[in-house]
């Protein structure tokens, strides 16, 4: 048997492509997706892939170029996760919540080709472009007459919707126009090597400089299997897009909805009434989403609201949502499943995968349940929580800390152009990714902090995942964050900063810091109860709706408890800048 080899017809290379070709004859005639009024099946939108692809080549792209776009959740943004790999290129997709600076650092970082901008953010692309002109010509100047110039200054392409405003092209090409001057029956370029790059997708920078992590195929075909499976995804799924596919690249749905033959239901604004409206309108059953969305639902004002009768399947991630959260989403049908990843794991790696016998528990237990994070997906080769000084596995006693570590296909080839990085991401052969957690003794694990969000106080480390967990079980809570604040005698201690919902007459100011400390006091053990409660209108949040922790910390510097329990004056201010975020 060792003599029998690989073959032309054995040996295929793994990439999601696949599942496009196959939706395209295997249902041909159920609808791919909506958007509004406009709608296509599936054999259309191969076509279009198709077509695009075909027009790219013609511009000069050429193997493993990047192509970047700045889109919502549009078709087009779907339809380019397939024809620009189809091309040999890899996808860039880039966040539509950065600002100009980001935008044209990605851009230039990234050496983009083509760059794709959808009519809303003309401006900003615009803005992005000067700057990266600027950038470009200073860069000439500094060389020496010898040099060849170097210019990163891509092509812009303007995705023009019915209801655009007129005059806001910033090139000559449309992306309909290389729709219709594409071929329809376009053959893709064949994927020799499915450790080629497929897409390329930027850290949101929570904690570090935004890095360029790259996906290979062969990672984006296995983690879209392990959601796919893993989630129950069964045949002719509605899938609604309040994830933006921008974030690792829609956590692979953006090809798993193509495997399953499902429909797309496509969404610009991710808003009470056009999600609520949506999921009436078209019978959605799966939707994902980070926890942020989750308050918007339940936050709906009446006229927001639309009835719908059939339960939607929930996949969130993120950081853990309080099982107070989860217990208000099931009652407004939505049923929530808790997953658990990272840019460089190709999106969630960890999935609660539920068990039938938790049926039967009572609806807080299953809530707890559900806030874990479970076990790893199906194509993920394992987790494990380990202890980073002497790489041995924590005891199953849901009780002792570690490092959570990855091994598998899925997970990044690495940060481009940064080996030295990409280096310290590994170590003994698992991915480090920085987040503590512990492991129950039904091998479930569940997160308790990044690592360093762990707040040590007078030596015993208190989560501050844990801790949040309890303030939104306060009624009035509506977001909470706990960071660590200097404390004389323990060394830290935690501040807590929340913001709060409206009681019955529309006001917040009822809400004291001392309910809060009381609450506390009578749900947790001493050492673990907030020293400082701050309120703000809003927490700082990044661009995929992560609360930014790292600006909280330097605000609770200024709180530090002193032997008067003074508190600085000129904290207020920074209060008041910080609310303006």
């Amino acid at each position: 048997m060792d003599q029998l080899g690989k073959c032309e017809a054995n040996y295929v290379a793994l990439t999601p492509l696949t599942f496009l070709k196959r939706a395209s004859s295997a249902y041909a005639n159920r609808t791919s997706i909506i958007y509004e009024n406009t709608r296509f099946t599936w054999r259309q939108t191969y076509e279009r892939c198709c077509c695009l692809a075909s027009s790219l080549l013609s511009l000069n792209i050429l193997k493993n170029d990047v192509i970047s776009v700045l889109a919502p959740n549009i078709p087009a943004m779907y339809e380019m996760h397939f024809a620009v790999p189809m091309a040999g290129a890899v996808l860039n997709t880039i966040n539509t919540r950065l600002d100009a600076k980001n935008v044209a650092t990605i851009l230039r970082h990234s050496e983009a080709k083509v760059f794709f901008v959808d009519y809303q953010y003309v401006p900003l692309a615009r803005e992005a472009l000067r700057l990266l002109m600027v950038d470009s010509q200073q860069n000439q100047t500094s060389q020496s007459p010898s040099a060849a110039p170097e210019s990163f200054i891509p092509l812009v392409i303007v995705i023009d919707d019915v209801d655009s405003p007129k005059g806001v092209r910033l090139g000559e090409l449309e992306y309909e126009q290389l729709i219709h001057m594409g071929n329809p029956r376009f053959v893709p370029t064949e994927i020799q090597d499915e450790w080629d790059p497929i897409s390329l997708n930027y850290t949101s920078g929570t904690t570090s400089e935004p890095k360029g992590v790259v996906y290979s195929h062969r990672g984006a075909y296995l983690s879209t299997l392990s959601l796919i499976l893993g989630w129950e995804m069964g045949s002719e799924p509605v899938y609604l897009w309040s994830l933006p596919m921008f974030h690792c690249n829609g956590w692979t749905f953006t090809w798993g909805v193509a495997a399953r033959g499902g429909t797309n239901v496509c969404l610009r604004n991710t808003t009470a009434y056009d999600m609520y409206r949506n999921i009436a309108s078209h019978k959605v059953t799966h939707m994902c989403c980070a926890p942020i969305v989750f308050n918007i639902l339940i936050e709906a004002k009446p006229h927001e609201r639309r009835e719908f009768t059939s339960t939607v399947q929930v996949l969130t991630g993120g950081a853990p949502p309080p099982a107070s959260l989860l217990e208000k989403m099931e009652l407004l049908r939505f049923h929530v499943t808790h997953g658990y990843g990272l840019t460089e794991a190709t999106g969630p790696a960890l999935v609660c995968e539920w068990q039938a016998k938790w049926n039967n528990l009572p609806r807080e237990s299953q809530a707890k349940l559900k806030a874990r994070q479970g076990i790893s997906v199906l194509t993920l080769a394992d987790v494990d929580v380990k202890n980073m000084k002497t790489m041995t596995s924590v005891p199953h006693d849901g009780k002792t800390m570690g490092e959570i570590v990855l091994r598998g296909s899925s997970i990044m080839k690495g940060y481009l152009k940064d080996p030295e990085t990409t280096s310290k991401a590994f170590k003994n052969g698992w991915f480090i990714t920085g987040d503590v957690g512990v492991i129950h003794p039904d091998g479930y694990l569940e997160i308790k902090d990044r690592s360093k969000d762990v707040i040590i106080s007078g030596g015993e480390n208190i989560s501050s995942v844990e801790l949040e967990s309890v303030l939104y079980r306060h009624p009035r809570v509506l977001e909470a964050a706990v960071v660590a604040m200097p404390h004389p005698r323990w060394g830290e201690s935690p501040c807590a900063f929340l913001a709060v919902r409206e009681n019955e007459v529309g006001r917040k100011e009822d809400v004291k810091e001392a309910d809060i400390i009381a609450f506390c006091r009578k749900n947790l053990p001493h050492f673990m109860v907030p020293k400082k409660v701050e309120f703000l209108p809003e927490l700082p949040k990044t661009s995929t709706g992560k609360i930014q922790k790292f600006q909280l910390r330097a605000l609770a510097k200024a709180f530090q408890i002193t032997d008067t329990k003074e508190v600085p004056q000129h904290h207020e201010d920074q209060v008041l800048a910080l609310s303006r975020l």
